[in-house]
């Protein structure tokens, strides 16, 4: 073959391949722009970001803090994620030896016997079909030798596939950060809850002590005519229930600190825990910067984005398979059809060098529905990747609000709570003095009961506000 047929040959390949691309979809969408969003939120503009501050910065109970460091080493869900980092990192290393060359070694023994009178058996020249032939029959094969094979990657879907899975492998980084930061959270937040059900049991232990003195003081007035047996089982139900809440609020004390268990990997077990100065806690100020900085912070937004760009690759990757691909094979090694021949050079000598151009023909249609549901997915992730942006200014937006209006709420309940206790002080002292009746006692007592569990019940829900925009601005992981 001289050099003009081989010219004839390349520009004939390269008019097939040119025909062929062509024909090649293309994605429905292009992806090049990131989702807008607003400059500010409605109430700050400051770029400070507490989503920025370690959580061991921002969170300063010691016992909180301990529960959350033995939940970063014995957390089941976050033990499972660092099996899925692993499998996404051995993933990457995969799709990257699908770049190199496949060699190997090997060494092989066999027999065969073919009819003589067929084209194998007849057809070697060399061989003497008459009787009194020397050659052995059957036939050994004993082989040594190295083997190669090589993908060339001309169009990049190998190189696209590696990237794709090196984004996979980012994502699912961001993944594990994201389980940190939402278990840190819940951690932080059934701590302060477990805290608040703690001071809830204290009222209701009080309420019954002062439930069980008036009950006493009714029986006495009662005995004197100054009372009726209606008043006395008024007081008698008012206790009957303060002790049934009493051992409600034990059992969601129960439940609560088997939940924190259950987070921290262990069997039940006492929470240590300070509950004296729950209600002079002050919840920390939050500082919530500029919204796009949601983009970098929150790492559920930033693995959408890697998904995204894994899916753009995952389209140019299917968009290849339309083309030829270029696969080339050789060998090394001795072959004879007895051991001790093989040691006889060069004539045991064997080689082999192929090339191989092949592109699909016909039956196209498995190419095309691959690269369909790669552009789906794709399209998939765009809508994903918007979705988690507009969520997390949501997330941030709605507790903002939440952290200024429980701060009102908690204002208006503590003054509600002083003024129903005052009442019934001053209800009391009536009552003694036969100028109120028992009702007006009893439904003083219980409305001041009521606002006081309330109050605490307000208190978890301020400090739990503070850990939730935390967590919606990315915190938690770091």
């Amino acid at each position: 073959m001289n050099k003009q047929d081989i010219n004839r040959i390349g520009i004939i390949v390269i008019m097939g391949i040119s025909l062929w691309s062509c024909k090649t979809p293309q994605a429905a969408i292009d992806f090049d722009s990131k989702a807008k969003l607003p400059t500010a939120y409605s109430v700050s503009d400051d770029t400070l970001n507490s989503g920025l501050t370690p959580w061991r910065q921002f969170f300063t109970d010691k016992n909180l803090t301990s529960l959350i460091e033995e939940a970063l080493t014995n957390n089941q869900e976050l033990l499972i994620t660092l099996q899925e980092l692993e499998v996404a990192k051995n993933e990457v290393l995969y799709k990257k030896g699908k770049l190199a060359p496949k060699v190997g070694a090997g060494i092989g023994t066999g027999v065969e016997k073919v009819g003589r009178y067929t084209s194998q058996g007849a057809g070697d020249a060399s061989t003497d079909i008459e009787p009194g032939r020397k050659m052995p029959e059957p036939l050994g094969d004993f082989s040594a030798g190295i083997t190669a094979s090589w993908e060339i990657d001309m169009w990049g879907k190998l190189h696209n596939a590696k990237e794709a899975a090196v984004k996979r492998y980012l994502g699912t980084v961001e993944g594990k950060n994201f389980v940190l930061s939402n278990l840190i959270a819940e951690i932080a937040s059934s701590y302060y809850e477990l805290l608040a059900l703690d001071n809830q049991l204290d009222l209701t232990l009080q309420y019954i002590d002062l439930q069980k003195q008036a009950l006493d003081v009714v029986k006495i007035q009662k005995q004197a005519a100054r009372g009726t047996e209606l008043g006395v089982k008024k007081f008698e139900a008012e206790l009957l229930k303060a002790q049934g809440l009493e051992f409600a609020i034990r059992q969601e004390i129960t439940e609560k600190e088997n939940r924190i268990n259950a987070l921290l990997g262990r069997y039940p077990q006492a929470i240590v825990r300070d509950k004296e100065h729950f209600m002079a806690l002050v919840p920390a100020t939050v500082k919530t910067g500029i919204p796009s900085q949601l983009l970098s912070n929150r790492p559920d937004i930033k693995q959408a984005e890697l998904e995204l760009e894994a899916a753009k690759l995952d389209v140019k990757v299917a968009r290849a398979e339309f083309y030829p691909s270029l696969d080339i094979s050789a060998s090394f090694g001795l072959n004879a059809f007895k051991p001790s021949y093989l040691t006889k050079l060069p004539e045991s000598m064997m080689y082999s060098l192929v090339g191989e151009l092949a592109a699909p023909l016909i039956n196209k249609s498995a190419i095309k529905a691959e690269f369909n549901t790669a552009n789906a997915h794709q399209v998939q992730a765009l809508y994903e990747y918007d979705k988690r942006i507009v969520n997390a200014y949501l997330d941030v937006a709605n507790q903002m609000s939440k952290i200024q209006n429980m701060q009102k709420v908690y204002e208006y309940k503590d003054n509600e709570s002083k003024t129903l206790s005052e009442s019934v002080n001053i209800a009391n002292l009536l009552f003694k003095s036969s100028r109120a009746d028992y009702l007006e006692v009893l439904m003083t007592q219980r409305e001041a009961m009521d606002a006081k569990l309330e109050l605490v019940e307000t208190k978890a829900k301020q400090l739990n506000a503070v850990v939730d925009i935390y967590k919606s601005l990315g915190g938690g992981w770091q």
